[in-house]
This record gives structure tokens, C-alpha cells and sequence, in this order.
């Protein structure tokens, strides 16, 4: 009992400051939309058709840096000491090519506008905003290729002392550069990209001065003044974490397919859809965090080839998130007729959307329980199968359930929106059963014995001594 305790005592300290961090993120996003909107109209759409773009993207890009994660867990619970700098510059290299990469698609983005019909009034606006964000995702990729370094140390409060001072960097560079201030010219909603730019580089800065700094780093620093560059383990890194980023890609996209495809039932039911999938969004923030928490445990578990302490490790995440989802649920259930005033006072959308979040309860446990058991599995560094999964839960089973509810005459007249939500119940569940069957599943295979055991860079450096020998 104690040391099940002690797991619960260790996720929770790690789980906490990453929530914290996530929700001061988010708010940024609340604070450009907010003094975007003070405006113009304009502004506030090139803001938020901006960000339709380039928010995916950043989501596709912490997910494929989140394979760091696992592997430098993994070493560090074997004592692999010597494995950590190298592998986390892999983590570093790997980030800064999808930075850069990243940042050369947000500059092409024009003709993407001009097929998707945008508002030719808005266009300028939203390229400008699109073109000065650019800059900044360079240092968002290397933030998250230190934040798994952090992580993976059992060190997560950098991430939420960090995240919450680029909040406070955000309000007054938002402020001075969309409204012209300092002798600066006013550059509305171009402004807010300039500023997220500065605020990415500066949280890059932030962590790199802090793990570079901090006595907890001592025994397994990063130091960049010796470079490593390894081709196998960069490579096995990109095949772990592109699998991830995809799974983020297929949940975000489903939800967006679904905006797109209530669009012609009305301003006030898509204004509810959206305002029940906002607050959602907020609450899912809570088992990620643990879910996150799940990944770092499992692989420190993995790494010292403890069994009883990796099975502690998934059941007490497990258990977190039901508690979690339980919670969540019955906060839906008590609260919708007021959550909904907090963004609209039209008595229609609110009545509507208080419908839509009764059916947002009756999937919180299943959406807690998913990502939790594909955080154990990224802990396992088992990314592969989970995505197929994914896949089939929210593509096959989802999408189409909520296709022929909501808008189809296939089982009677369309539900709407409501239909779609039925058909989210149904995939995020049918994912909860088909992940949590993979954990069970990678749970009862023999563990390896020492970090270096899967390590491509070890097996190649063998290999060539092998051949060598020859």
C-alpha cells in the first residue's frame, strides 16, 4: 500500500505543475483573441483563421517531440547517465528541423487561403499574422524538446514557472505591439503573431538558462558544448513520436470535420457546439497532464526493469483518471445550465448548449481512460498500434456513428449536433477499450534489463564493433 502512496505522491507532483502550464498556454490564446477582438472585426477573423492553421501544426509537433520523452525516462530509471545529454541533443535536433519546417509552411500558406474562399478582406491580415508567427516556432520546437528533457527528470515545475511567465510577456507585448505603442506602429491583429513569437523564443531561453543552471540537472546534464549527432537514434525518435503527432492530428481534425459539417445548421448551433467543445477542451487538459505524468513513470519503471513498480505506476494513473473523468462528469452534469453564460447571454444557444454538454458527461471517463492508456503505452514506447486504433475509433467508428445521427435519414430523422456528440461517446469510448486492450496486453510481455537495450545508437555502435571483429 505505501509505495502505491508513493506513486500516487510522485504522478501528482508531476502531473500538477504540467497542468499548470498547460492552462497558462491556453490563455494566451484567450489573450489574443480578446485584444484582437478590441480591434476590428477583421483582426479578430484573421486572428482565429490564423490560428485554425498554425495551432494543428504546433499540436503535430509536440506530439512527435514527445517521443523524447519515453527514451530519456527510460535511460534514467537504468542509471544510463551517460546516454541522457546525447539523447536529449537528438530530442534537440530533431525539434529545431520541425521548427524550421514548420515555419516554411506557415509562409505558404497563401494559396491554402485563397482554396479555402477566406474573406479576400482578411487575407493580408491573416498572412501577416501567419508570417510573424512563423519566426517564433523554431523556439516553441526547441522549448519542447527541453520540456521532455525536464520531464522525463522528474522536473516539471520549470514548465509551469516558464509558461506562466510567457502569459505575463504576452499581455504587454500583445498590447504594444497590436495597438501601437512605444512609438511602435499599431499592427492589429499582425501584432499578436509578432508577439507569440517573442514569447516562444523567450520561453526557449528561459529553459535553456534553467536546466543549464539548476543543481537538480547535475548528474545527467544537457550540455551542448559537446554535440552529438546520431543518425539511429534521431531516426528512432521520428518513428516513435510521428505515430503520437498523428494521433493528436486525427482527434483535433475529427472535431474540426464536425465544425465544418454542422456549419449549415445556423449560427446558434454551431455558436453551441463550439462553446460545449471549449469547455471540454479545458477539462481534457486535467487527464493529460496525468496522462503525461503516466509516460514519464512507466519508462523510469521500464529502465530499472521493475515490474511491481511499473504495474503501480499504470494502476495508479489509472485510477487518478477515473476519479478524474467521475468528476468531470458529474461537474457537467450539475453545471450546465450556467457554464454556457460564462460566453453568451442568447437564451437559444445557451438552452442547446447546456443539451450538448449532458452528452460531453458521458464521455469523460472514456476520454480520461484513453489518454491515459496512451500515455502508458508511449511510456512503453508503443506509438505504432495505438495510432491504428485511434484511427478506427475516430474515423471509423466516430465520425461515421455521428454522420448518419446527426445528418442523415439512415436511423430516422437527424439529430444535429447531438447526433455527433453521440458518435464522440462512441469513438472515444470504442478508443478506451482498444488502447486499454494494448496496455494489458504490453503489461504482460517480459521487461528488458538495462536502458541501453533498445537503444539504436548502441545497437549500431555493436554492430559496427561485430563487424569490425569480422
Amino acid at each position: 500500500m505505501s509505495s502505491r502512496r508513493q506513486e500516487l505522491t510522485a504522478q501528482l507532483s508531476l502531473a500538477l505543475p504540467i497542468l499548470g502550464g498547460q492552462l497558462a498556454q491556453t490563455a494566451n490564446g484567450f489573450v489574443d483573441t480578446m485584444m484582437a477582438g478590441r480591434v476590428s472585426a477583421n483582426d479578430l477573423a484573421a486572428v482565429a483563421v490564423g490560428a485554425s492553421i498554425w495551432v494543428p501544426l504546433f499540436l503535430f509537433m509536440t506530439g512527435v517531440l514527445m517521443s523524447a520523452t519515453p527514451i530519456l525516462s527510460r535511460h534514467l530509471g537504468g542509471e544510463a547517465y551517460h546516454r541522457i545529454n546525447p539523447l536529449a541533443q537528438q530530442g534537440m535536433w530533431l525539434g529545431l528541423g520541425l521548427g524550421v519546417l514548420s515555419a516554411l509552411l506557415l509562409r505558404s500558406m497563401a494559396p491554402v487561403l485563397t482554396w479555402m474562399d477566406v474573406d479576400p478582406a482578411i487575407c493580408p491580415k491573416v498572412i501577416g499574422y501567419l508570417n510573424a508567427l512563423s519566426w517564433g516556432m523554431p523556439g516553441a520546437a526547441l522549448m519542447l524538446a527541453m520540456r521532455s528533457y525536464t520531464e522525463a527528470m522528474n522536473h516539471t515545475r520549470p514548465v509551469l514557472w516558464i509558461s506562466v511567465i510567457g502569459l505575463l510577456i504576452n499581455i504587454p507585448a500583445n498590447y504594444v505591439l497590436i495597438y501601437g505603442k512605444l512609438g511602435l506602429p499599431a499592427l492589429g491583429g499582425v501584432g499578436c503573431g509578432w508577439a507569440t513569437s517573442l514569447v516562444m523564443w523567450s520561453m526557449a531561453l528561459m529553459m535553456a538558462i534553467y536546466t543549464h543552471r539548476h543543481p537538480v540537472y547535475q548528474h545527467a546534464p544537457l550540455n551542448l558544448r559537446q554535440r552529438h549527432f546520431e543518425m539511429p537514434s534521431l531516426g528512432y525518435m521520428l518513428r516513435l513520436g510521428l505515430p503520437v503527432g498523428l494521433s493528436i492530428f486525427f482527434e483535433v481534425s475529427i472535431f474540426a470535420v464536425i465544425a465544418l459539417l454542422i456549419g449549415s445548421l445556423g449560427a446558434q448551433v454551431v455558436a453551441s457546439h463550439q462553446i460545449a467543445l471549449n469547455f471540454t477542451s479545458l477539462i481534457f487538459m486535467v487527464p493529460l497532464s496525468f496522462a503525461l505524468a503516466a509516460t514519464v513513470r512507466v519508462g523510469h519503471a521500464r529502465g530499472r526493469g521493475d515490474r511491481q513498480s511499473l504495474g503501480h505506476a499504470v494502476q495508479v494513473a489509472m485510477g487518478i483518471t477515473v476519479v478524474v473523468g467521475l468528476v468531470a462528469s458529474l461537474g457537467l452534469v450539475l453545471a450546465r445550465h450556467w457554464i454556457p453564460h460564462i460566453y453568451t447571454g442568447n437564451s437559444q444557444v445557451v438552452a442547446l448548449a447546456s443539451h450538448l454538454l449532458l452528452f460531453a458527461a458521458l464521455y469523460q471517463v472514456s476520454d480520461a481512460l484513453q489518454v491515459c492508456a496512451n500515455g502508458c503505452l508511449r511510456g512503453f514506447e508503443d506509438t505504432g498500434w495505438p495510432m491504428l486504433m485511434t484511427l478506427v475509433a475516430y474515423w471509423g467508428i466516430g465520425l461515421p456513428l455521428g454522420y448518419g445521427l446527426g445528418m442523415s435519414h439512415w436511423w430516422g430523422e437527424p439529430m444535429g449536433p447531438a447526433g455527433f456528440w453521440i458518435g464522440l461517446v462512441a469513438g472515444l469510448t470504442a478508443a478506451a477499450v482498444l488502447l486499454g486492450l494494448r496496455l494489458r496486453w504490453r503489461l504482460a510481455q517480459p521487461l528488458a534489463r538495462h536502458a541501453a537495450n533498445d537503444d539504436p545508437a548502441t545497437q549500431s555502435q555493436a554492430q559496427g564493433v561485430a563487424n569490425n571483429a569480422r
